[in-house]
């Protein structure tokens, strides 16, 4: 009970100092006050006697109803329950997802696109004001998921991504225009593209130069992440008899200049990721860069306190009062 109290004007419990004072003026005063006379007998004075010793209860009523005042001079009062009102102005985001066959390499573990959906999942973890969308892109591309507030359905079509879906190839123009689409009825606050890829443009009818001046028109950022490692890489690089695929070692090509050249006229950032955990580290960074905007409105309520306070002060006179003309008076 008392965790939840707190007091408006919490200085005036400094008059508590005058407590002290007065104490000690009672006492050095009490001495000179009191007259003493010398007596053969004081038999017949032995039945008020203990009225005597009592006498300092008046003072001490008189103590606790000044610190009753001015504990409600400082106002004690509880917190009400509090009223929050939450306006989100959220953040519109679409992912970009390159599923070609190249993603199935295994510089990063188990391979490239098995470790962008952990990461990507955790990410829109982070997000829960935000509405986000998902596009698949290899020589083609497809909406897997239009922008929804709902993290569930994005979640769940995330892991349903798999290599197989759409015709091989690295089609960076059309994933990115499929993004736009996405977006550019927007009325978000900010619209962000999150493309990722880990090769270089050879498919699709759109260039990505194309896509990207788009993206300024709707006033849409592009972040860029190229993913792979330097050097040369465990990748798929042709089929097996039984329709699987045939791993060898391949080197890594991404168009690292296309990427930072899209970041730059969009307005965002290009990252390349050469590792799991530098894969984390990026979309971690995204996720600070891109900040959603909440206004919060806190109404409180306060119940006062401080009229019991000044009922105890009142009442304390009065019995000071009350002794002091009765049982007392013969004794002031």
């Amino acid at each position: 009970m008392l965790d939840n109290v707190q007091f408006a004007n919490p200085e005036f419990f400094w008059l508590l100092l005058l407590i002290p004072i007065a104490i000690l003026w009672y006492v050095l005063t009490r001495k000179e006050q009191m007259a003493f006379v010398k007596l053969s007998s004081s038999k017949a004075f032995s039945s008020s006697s203990w009225l005597t010793k009592l006498k300092p209860l008046l003072f001490v009523l008189r103590l606790l109803a000044l610190a009753s005042v001015i504990t409600a001079l400082a106002r004690p009062q509880i917190e009400d329950i509090s009223t929050r009102t939450k306006t989100t102005k959220g953040i519109d985001i679409v992912m970009a997802i390159d599923v070609s066959s190249s993603m199935l390499a295994q510089d990063l573990e188990p391979n490239r696109l098995s470790a962008l959906k952990e990461v990507a999942a955790d990410f829109i973890k982070k997000r829960p004001n935000d509405r986000i969308g998902l596009v698949a892109y290899a020589g083609e591309s497809y909406t897997k998921t239009p922008i929804t507030s709902d993290k569930s359905i994005v979640l769940r079509a995330l892991s349903d991504i798999i290599h197989g879906q759409l015709e091989d190839g690295t089609a960076i123009g059309m994933g990115l225009a499929t993004s736009v689409n996405r977006l550019k009825e927007s009325k978000a606050i900010s619209k962000v593209i999150i493309l990722l890829t880990d090769g270089v443009n050879n498919s699709g009818f759109i260039e990505p130069q194309t896509a990207a001046d788009l993206a300024v028109e709707y006033d849409i950022k592009t972040y860029t992440i190229g993913l792979g490692t330097n050097g040369n890489a465990i990748t798929p690089i042709g089929y097996k008899r039984d329709g699987s695929f045939q791993y060898g070692m391949r080197e890594v090509e991404i168009d690292e200049d296309l990427l930072q050249e899209i970041a730059d006229v969009t307005g965002g950032e290009y990252f390349r990721a050469t590792d799991n955990e530098k894969l984390e580290e990026i979309y971690n960074e995204i996720n600070k860069l891109e900040k959603t905007e909440i206004e919060e409105f806190k109404y409180y309520r306060y119940e006062e306190k401080f009229r019991s306070w000044v009922f105890l002060a009142g009442l304390l006179l009065l019995v000071e009062w009350g002794l002091r003309n009765t049982v007392f008076k013969s004794f002031i």
